[in-house]
């Protein structure tokens, strides 16, 4: 019998129902996802172990299994990896209790393994930046959907918190995970996240910041990314969905709280183990498009007196445009969020990086827009001072060549503000 026939389904539902099995709180929502695994997170309403067992859609013989447990030590969040699945496959899945008590599945659970990184086609990323839970954030999650991301990368102030005590800072991720515009999204669709500096702690902060460990030990109960930084300390990841690589930084845990590696007697904004690692990940990456991704702007023009940018790091930034030309590295898009406006920026970097590096800023998905952020800057392709926008990158490859890279922003009503081709 095919073990996701719906009267399958009706006789486990009935039986938790009878038993009074545990709910889950939040979830599930998909994380990473790569050619051969997914990362599946949840929070339930009590502890113990829990199964999740998936099936393959047209293939209905590849099953698969894993384990996680809810503890109180971890505010009941769960992140089953499941392993050994086929690239670019579907799988419907279901959440169960170690005693086989049905907790949640139906044929809207759906996960979805990545495609081979050479494969031919096209991928899209979503990137977005500043959420409310409110109605208008949940329009633009709605038109996310209709969008059909790939993956979703969220860069900060997601949520805002704005305190670094362990009771807040799980009471708003339990929150933010929960609202429903989002949450239907994820839960069939992986994504992955970094911090700025309102769910890192409070407005414009750096490393040192006070009850930073209670912030990451939050971070990494609400997330289902590959990894966190150097396993100690950060949050630092990365991942790669078909021909884009998306380094996702922190730019939080070590900014102004060592000296710089590239600068004596200057601090350091990513601290010297991130360094190390994305110069490492970016000189190896066979990725033909490389973005690298943090919650705050990589330049200095925004609203006046706000130094909460890789301006006020310009040594470090310099740094980095000069080892992407010295190690010949192409194909370097830069992201970030944070400042209530869209924007497109070309840095004048050919002399350092052998060709001019695009930033491109996404921000908010709320309604709050910062109109003094209109700042000039000599590279300034586009500004957007509208609300409720997301970046989305396409990128289609043919028998191992890229033959095209697309940025656009898009709004809640589905109108494209600004597109630019990444390649020619």
């Amino acid at each position: 019998m095919n073990c996701f026939s719906t009267a399958a389904l009706t006789a486990l539902l009935a039986t938790a129902l009878t038993s009074q099995a545990p709910q889950l709180k939040q979830g599930p929502l998909i994380g990473h996802a790569d050619s051969s695994s997914v990362h599946v997170w949840a929070r339930a309403s009590a502890a113990g172990t829990y199964v999740i067992k998936a099936q393959g859609i047209t293939d209905t013989e590849s099953q698969f299994e894993a384990t996680a447990s809810a503890k109180p030590d971890n505010d009941f969040c769960m992140v089953f990896e499941v392993q050994g699945m086929s690239a670019d496959s579907h799988y419907r899945y279901r959440i169960e209790t170690a005693a086989g008590q049905l907790v949640c599945g139906g044929d809207d659970y759906v996960l979805r393994t990545a495609p081979a990184t050479d494969a031919n086609g096209s991928v899209r990323v979503m990137f977005g930046s500043c959420c409310y839970e409110d109605e208008g954030t949940g329009d633009t999650w709605k038109r996310v959907a209709v969008e059909k991301p790939d993956t979703v990368v969220l860069l900060g102030d997601t949520p805002y918190i704005n305190n670094t005590q362990i009771k807040q800072q799980r009471r708003r991720y339990a929150e933010f995970a929960g609202f429903a515009p989002m949450a239907n999204l994820l839960r069939t669709t992986s994504w992955y996240g970094t911090w700025d500096d309102h769910d890192f702690g409070d407005n414009d902060t750096d490393g040192r910041m006070r009850g930073k460990a209670n912030s990451r030990q939050a971070f990494l109960e609400y997330h289902a990314n590959p990894s966190y930084g150097d396993g100690q300390n950060g949050i630092y990841t990365k991942f790669r969905r078909g021909p884009i690589e998306v380094f996702v930084l922190d730019t939080r845990t070590f900014a102004a709280t060592e000296p710089s590696p590239f600068l004596r007697h200057h601090a350091s904004l990513l601290g010297n183990k991130q360094w190390k690692w994305l110069l490492k990940g970016l000189t190896e990456s066979t990725a033909p498009v490389k973005v690298i991704a943090c919650g705050m702007i990589w330049n200095e023009a925004t609203r006046p007196n706000k130094q909460d940018h890789w301006g006020s790091y310009p040594h470090e930034r310099s740094a980095l445009f000069h080892e992407i030309g010295r190690n010949k590295i192409t194909g370097v898009v830069l992201v970030g969020g944070d400042i209530h406006r869209s924007r497109v920026v070309r840095h004048a970097t050919k002399k350092a990086a052998g060709y001019d590096i695009i930033e491109l800023i996404s921000s908010p998905m709320h309604h709050s827009i910062i109109k003094a952020a209109n700042a000039p800057h000599p590279g300034l392709i586009k500004d957007m001072g509208e609300p409720h926008t997301f970046l989305l990158i396409d990128a289609a490859q043919q028998d191992g060549k890229v033959t095209s890279v697309r940025a656009r922003f898009v709004n809640d009503e589905g109108t494209e503000h600004f597109a630019i081709d990444l390649i020619k």
